[in-house]
């Protein structure tokens, strides 16, 4: 995720047109990310018997890993989060093929697929406000509209499916 602190000396010139998933530095990687959050909504992802996903079988709940901040969007401890959470999945280029389920705007899923990023994405905008602002129009992102699944029982977070996030 592209925050004020991230430094981007490392980041070469429309990078994510460029070059593959694999190819790009750890900065890049990071840059990638939205900061939407979906990716840490607790889901519901059937296999099939070969282990693949129907990516239009997935279902979204509004219920965020514990320790996502829900009022900003943000995992609290994003460096270490399997330190807190072992079972964190690890984005990588190499998990891509199996990863289908992120969201249809997630810039890791439309680089893999070879699409442009969307219009609104920080690497496009260079504006954090603007791309915030279009972000939200565009109905995308957890911010402020998930909650905790902190003492929350497994038929409770069932019953929270919504649809505003997309594979």
């Amino acid at each position: 995720m592209l925050t004020d602190s991230t430094p981007t000396e490392s980041l070469r010139p429309q990078f994510w047109s460029r070059y593959t998933l694999s190819e790009l530095n750890h900065n890049e990687w990071e840059a990638l990310c939205d900061g939407c959050g979906s990716c840490c909504l607790i889901k519901y992802i059937d296999e099939d018997e070969n282990g693949d996903v129907d990516e239009n079988l997935v279902e979204y709940t509004d219920v965020a890993c514990q320790l996502m901040n829900c009022e900003t969007g943000y995992c609290q401890h994003y460096d270490t989060r399997q330190q807190y959470v072992p079972d964190c999945i690890q984005l990588t280029a190499e998990k891509m093929p199996n990863m289908m389920w992120l969201p249809e705007h997630c810039a890791y899923k439309r680089v893999y697929k070879g699409q442009a990023l969307p219009d609104w994405h920080l690497l496009l905008t260079e504006n954090a406000v603007i791309t915030q602002q279009q972000m939200h129009a565009a109905n995308i992102g957890i911010a402020g509209r998930c909650v905790t699944e902190t003492g929350m029982s497994d038929e409770e977070m069932e019953t929270r499916v919504v649809n505003w996030v997309n594979p």
